[in-house]
């Protein structure tokens, strides 16, 4: 029988390095930003531009990251995973509800919501809780995490679900840095409020 995972392949390295990339560089570059202002002095003081740009290169290293885990799947051995018809239908309604988790917060968040503007100092009225907030607590890792799982299920790559462990662990860590340090930061709103 043979091998699951092709540990040869410089595709499944450069896809394991390009996953804790985006988590770990927006954290400390959305902290650096809270803390000095960097971004937002490159734009003249305007917060807003510098948390669009900050979007736009999340979403961009996100879809570089994308690219990355799919040419690794294309060079990892194939196995079938579920019988037919699961071997499309699961895949299908996985990936399916993924994106409906991260367009959904993505939506009831906005722009700025979404892409770290309470670290630039656009902090929203109040805590977001329709769907999918209602749900579950963090929706767009859930559903990011989903959709890797749905691409490795839907390629019959297992070597793809053991990057999907990966993605939920590095996503699992990420979140006990980002969550505390956001909720820190309203917290200091809140205690701003009741002084004024």
């Amino acid at each position: 029988m043979d091998s699951l995972l092709d540990l040869s392949r410089a595709s499944l390295l450069a896809s394991l390095l390009s996953i804790p990339f985006n988590p770990v560089a927006w954290n400390l570059v959305a902290q650096n930003e809270y803390r000095n202002k960097t971004i937002t002095r490159i734009f003249r003081g305007n917060a807003h531009y510098g948390c669009y740009f900050l979007a736009v290169l999340i979403f961009a290293f996100g879809m570089f990251r994308d690219s990355l885990y799919l040419r690794a799947l294309r060079e990892q051995p194939q196995r079938a995973l579920l019988p037919a018809p699961w071997d499309t239908l699961a895949p299908a309604a996985l990936f399916l509800g993924g994106q409906t988790l991260v367009v959904a917060s993505t939506w009831a968040l906005g722009i700025t919501g979404t892409f770290l503007g309470d670290y630039f100092g656009i902090l929203m009225d109040h805590r977001v809780e329709g769907f999918p907030f209602n749900v579950l607590r963090d929706p767009m890792y859930v559903g990011s995490t989903m959709s890797f799982a749905a691409t490795a299920l839907w390629y019959e790559r297992p070597a793809g679900l053991l990057i999907t462990l990966y993605v939920y662990i590095v996503y699992a860590v990420a979140l006990r840095f980002e969550g505390p340090f956001t909720d820190m930061i309203y917290s200091k709103r809140e205690q701003a409020r009741k002084k004024a």
